[in-house]
């Protein structure tokens, strides 16, 4: 039989993952010198990661030969004391925090199952979802990006088994009440994630909420604020009769030694998580002054530009030409023709942005 029958139904038809254009690509498309590109598209930390925690990598680097913990139990500690949160309730997770989306899926999900997305969000809870034959049940946001909390239960069944909630939002920096949290927990047995990437910027958090519900689980990462993409790591916290389940089909040896070395100094490190928030903040207040659109409010490191009547892809290929990359939201589920995600860069990159999207 043809080889692509050997693939599952459930993956034949998920639409590929639309990262951020990579400078490598820019390079390749426009001929521009690499040093020229400001890539602002994937919100990355413009200062890059803490210095411990580049130190913290040179000197486990001759370590690496040996397996690292199962479990990752050092980083989970570490975790633990700068969350606050019992480390009964954390897992590791590689890579990022797509692999504990990953992990989650596989555990709870089975053909028949609904899950409900509140969109326009992160795009890869329904390639997890549906790798493992979920069914996506979409709740639209408000015009303001807000969720309409009774249009979303609503949407509840007795399928459905994990609630998707990402605060800061993805593309829209906004983030959800406590209480439209809680009141959605309370509704439902299925869980309830609440994805809080960018929750260093953010003035509140819900993490302190999952020891106490049993059915709220908190996805983390050190990919933003923290500056370690590259390293792809994440957390999760989540009650411990998950993750006492969770623990028999997370991947062992998940997090390398290197990337556990550069996490933990990073936690450590809250001077340069400071510095790194400081300019998020600053840089979002002079986005939202100078740039010649609507600039919606945001409790992220980036800032979401809304375009119209330009379309956001013919705007984002005019910037792409002088070299700075942002991301077309067109392919976020239900954002639109005209919206476009903007990393908080440094002054000096701002400055150019605000200037290419005014020529534009």
């Amino acid at each position: 039989m043809p080889r692509y029958e050997l693939i599952k139904d459930e993956i034949a038809s998920i639409a590929k993952y639309v990262p951020g254009k990579s400078i490598e690509d820019i390079v390749q498309t426009y001929g521009l010198e690499p040093s020229s590109i400001i890539k602002l598209g994937s919100n990355e930390n413009p200062l890059g990661p803490s210095p411990k925690a580049v130190e913290a990598l040179i000197e486990n680097a001759q370590g690496i030969s040996i397996y690292p913990s199962a479990d990752a139990r050092e980083l989970v500690d570490a975790i633990s004391e700068y969350t606050d949160i019992p480390a009964a309730n954390i897992v590791a997770s590689g890579p990022g925090m797509d692999g504990l989306l990953d992990g989650l899926a596989r555990l709870v999900i089975t053909n028949g199952d609904e899950v409900v997305i509140t969109t326009p969000t992160f795009s890869y809870y329904e390639i997890a979802a549906r790798a493992n034959g979920a069914t996506t049940v979409y709740v639209q946001r408000e015009k303001d990006f807000s969720i309409n909390v009774d249009k979303l239960l609503a949407a509840i069944t007795p399928n459905t088994k994990i609630i998707f909630l990402c605060s800061p939002n993805n593309p829209s920096g906004n983030v959800i009440p406590e209480e439209d949290i809680l009141k959605i927990a309370a509704a439902t047995d299925a869980l309830v994630f609440v994805d809080e990437a960018y929750v260093e910027f953010a003035e509140k958090n819900v993490a302190h909420l999952v020891p106490q519900h049993d059915n709220i689980i908190v996805g983390r990462t050190f990919s933003k604020a923290f500056g370690l993409a590259g390293m792809r790591m994440g957390y999760g916290i989540m009650p411990e009769w998950l993750r006492e389940e969770y623990m028999k089909i997370a991947t062992p040896f998940n997090v390398s030694t290197a990337a556990m070395a550069a996490g933990i100094a990073a936690l450590s490190d809250i001077e340069h998580l400071n510095k790194s928030i400081e300019l998020a903040v600053k840089g979002k207040k002079f986005l939202q002054e100078e740039l010649p659109f609507k600039v919606y409010d945001t409790q992220a490191n980036f800032v979401l530009v809304d375009v119209a009547p330009h379309k956001a892809r013919d705007v984002t290929n005019e910037l792409l030409k002088k070299g700075i990359i942002v991301r077309d939201c067109t392919s976020f589920a239900h954002a639109g023709v005209s919206l476009i995600r903007v990393t908080i860069g440094t002054r000096e990159q701002n400055e150019k942005v605000v200037k290419a999207f005014s020529d534009i």
